[in-house]
């Protein structure tokens, strides 16, 4: 039994091997991958319903060798996406490949259309998200483990986001659910204005955390000890490799598609938290995330469903999260809620009946104050505060 709870979470490394393949595969089969992965989660979460299973797994190695594996697996995407949109054939790969299945990739590449790159840009983005920022927001969490923070922050890179093992760790888990907190998004916040007001507040957020660091280590701002400034390096190596591939195209492909997976990773952020209030002065509890416990969410995200335990707890590695049915419920799997975000209208409807019932069976006294305060900021909101 212990077996199979190693084994789900090897479902991550399978959805994107197969996004590899169906880039490659190039043409129509770019759109019909991207459909395949979306209702692989959608329908898989509808389906499968919860997993609240515990169990204690004593491998912690085997655990954590799945997150590094994530690695290798994202720059073999990344590499076969940006290569898709190159003239030449950067080291001879796709010659390799046809030779190795007999199937011709340089042929169906140059048959792929302008629409069908869309499909891949956004499914590059989407595995940049799946693949790059879940595994890097564990791995950056452990402070303590240089490898595995070196390897999280190299995830980051993918999505232009090393900011976030900075912002996330000492500045989102400290002000979550406040007004201190740029991931964190108000009620009646528009998901589009949230992905730039965000990205833009946490990199400020980011720097300044940094900043502030150094100062106390007695360090320079601008030198090599700044993570801030190396994890644009890191970035820009990435890019920089893109433009050795395929010049100015394949790097304005790459930074489209790094770019796509940051805006993912937003709106997670607004879906975890959105509308929820906390006092600054008051510890943070599960109450104050939005949870899920579908199975096939939590086996091919290492558990990033079970928020609420996460921000209770950010030191608790991803397999010994508890399901915390009690706290507050997103309205499906991560990848169906994210998908009903991107229609406001539809959003606000949904959640303004979660946020009065949070108001009502969650929320303290404090916070129904808080809560009453956003509401007549923002009426759009359309959820009263009890």
């Amino acid at each position: 039994m212990n077996t199979f709870h190693y084994l789900k979470y090897f479902l991550f490394h399978l959805v994107g091997l197969f996004a590899a393949v169906n880039l490659l595969a190039g043409g129509s089969w770019i759109g019909y991958g991207l459909l395949a992965v979306l209702a692989l989660y959608v329908l898989g979460d509808i389906v499968g319903g919860d997993d609240t299973s515990t169990p204690r797994l004593r491998a912690g190695w085997l655990l954590t060798a799945q997150l590094w594996l994530a690695l290798p697996l994202l720059a073999l995407i990344v590499f076969i996406s940006t290569w898709s949109v190159c003239s030449g054939d950067p080291l001879g790969f796709g010659a390799w490949v046809a030779q190795a299945s007999g199937y011709d990739v340089l042929a169906a590449r140059a048959a792929t259309s302008d629409w069908q790159r869309i499909a891949a840009v956004l499914q590059t983005g989407l595995m940049i998200g799946m693949i790059g920022t879940i595994p890097g927001h564990e791995l950056t969490h452990r402070t303590q483990d240089p490898l595995s923070m070196l390897v999280g922050r190299w995830l980051l890179a993918f999505s232009f986001d090393t900011a976030f093992a900075i912002e996330h760790v000492y500045g989102h888990h400290r002000y979550v659910s406040t007004t201190l907190d740029p991931a964190t998004a108000p009620r009646g916040r528009n998901v589009y204005w949230h992905i730039l007001l965000s990205t833009v507040r946490g990199n400020i957020s980011a720097w300044q955390i940094e900043a502030r660091r150094l100062a106390r280590r007695g360090h320079a701002l601008f030198g090599w000890r700044n993570a801030y400034l190396r994890g644009i390096l890191m970035s820009a190596t990435l890019v920089a490799l893109a433009w050795a591939m395929g010049g100015a195209r394949a790097s304005l492909y790459f930074s489209l598609c790094a770019l796509a997976g940051k805006a993912m990773l937003e709106i997670v952020n607004y879906m975890e938290h959105y509308g929820l209030v906390r006092d600054p002065h008051t510890p943070v509890q599960p109450r104050h995330s939005w949870n899920t416990n579908r199975r096939v969410s939590s086996w091919a995200m290492f558990n990033l469903t079970r928020h609420s335990h996460h921000h209770a707890n950010a030191n608790v590695h991803y397999q010994d999260l508890n399901p915390f049915p009690e706290a507050p419920m997103m309205v499906s799997g991560y990848l169906g809620t994210m998908m009903l975000t991107l229609v406001p209208p539809l959003w606000h409807r949904l959640m303004a009946p979660r946020l009065e019932a949070w108001d009502r069976l969650y929320a303290t006294d404090a916070e129904r104050a808080l809560a009453l305060q956003a509401r007549r900021l923002n009426p759009a909101s359309g959820a009263p505060a009890g």
